[in-house]
């Protein structure tokens, strides 16, 4: 049913997808990327495309675009839009393409308020697998989000996304369970699921990130941030504050 390897993705992401979609009664070989940058890079769906599979992807910025349309050119079955990705916007954007409301994957890395249009999708529509990058640097219990702004986008340094803690927030609320962490990119699933084992977020961050033994060689450049392991909850929260003081007002953070 899928490739047996592949190595598009950053960190061998596409072995955790094919573990998780083993679990799931495929209806619709149909994935979404939304921020599918150049459809090849660190892809965690092009290996899906690659099987015949249907689907979209999304991308705003206009050089990754171009490459990403030239690279899809051999896959027809997946639509290509150039387009920003807002809460207020995505659900409508999949019903054009005529999206099922339960496709199978459904991979989300905007680096910014990830939170607010994943909680938009899950609204109306219930992928059967959901890989969504986190903000691995910030553990748990810690609830942080970047607020929604159109305007906002990622200046390449620890701002943004959502932590683990507050990725849960709407597993409670859409019936969904951690199944996973892989470095900084979560894995979730409908609670109807059979076969698959629900974490909390600090199982989940703990096996999945924070215990992981090439974390620091993975992630060198968090290095200044690895300080907030080890505070306690005020602590963490004054040192977010301080970290982010120039962002004061864009983000929640608990």
């Amino acid at each position: 049913r899928f490739l047996n390897s592949n190595k598009n993705s950053h960190l061998g992401e596409e072995v955790v997808i094919k573990k998780f979609l083993r679990y799931v009664k495929i209806k619709n070989n149909i994935s979404v990327d939304i921020a599918a940058s150049d459809g090849t890079t660190q892809s965690n769906t092009l290996f899906l495309y690659k099987q015949d599979w249907a689907g979209l992807a999304l991308e705003y910025d206009s050089g990754r675009f171009a490459i990403l349309a030239n690279h899809y050119k051999r896959f027809p079955k997946v639509n290509l839009m150039r387009v920003k990705a807002l809460p207020n916007n995505v659900v409508s954007i999949l019903d054009a393409n005529l999206i099922p409301k339960d496709f199978a994957f459904f991979n989300l890395d905007i680096d910014s308020y990830d939170y607010f249009v994943l909680d938009q999708v899950l609204s109306k529509y219930r992928p059967q697998l959901v890989c969504t990058e986190i903000n691995e640097k910030i553990p748990t219990p810690i609830e942080f989000s970047v607020k929604y702004s159109p305007d906002h986008f990622w200046h390449g340094d620890h701002f943004y996304g959502q932590s683990i803690s507050q990725l849960y927030k709407l597993c409670l609320k859409y019936n969904y369970k951690i199944v996973e962490l892989y470095y900084n990119n979560a894995f979730i699933m409908p609670n109807e699921t059979k076969g698959t084992k629900s974490l909390t977020p600090e199982k989940a961050y703990e096996s999945g990130y924070l215990n992981k033994s090439d974390r620091k060689e993975k992630f060198p450049y968090n290095s200044d941030m690895e300080e907030l392991i080890g505070l306690s909850k005020p602590q963490a929260i004054k040192f977010l504050k301080s970290k982010f003081e120039k962002y004061n007002g864009h983000y929640y953070c608990r």
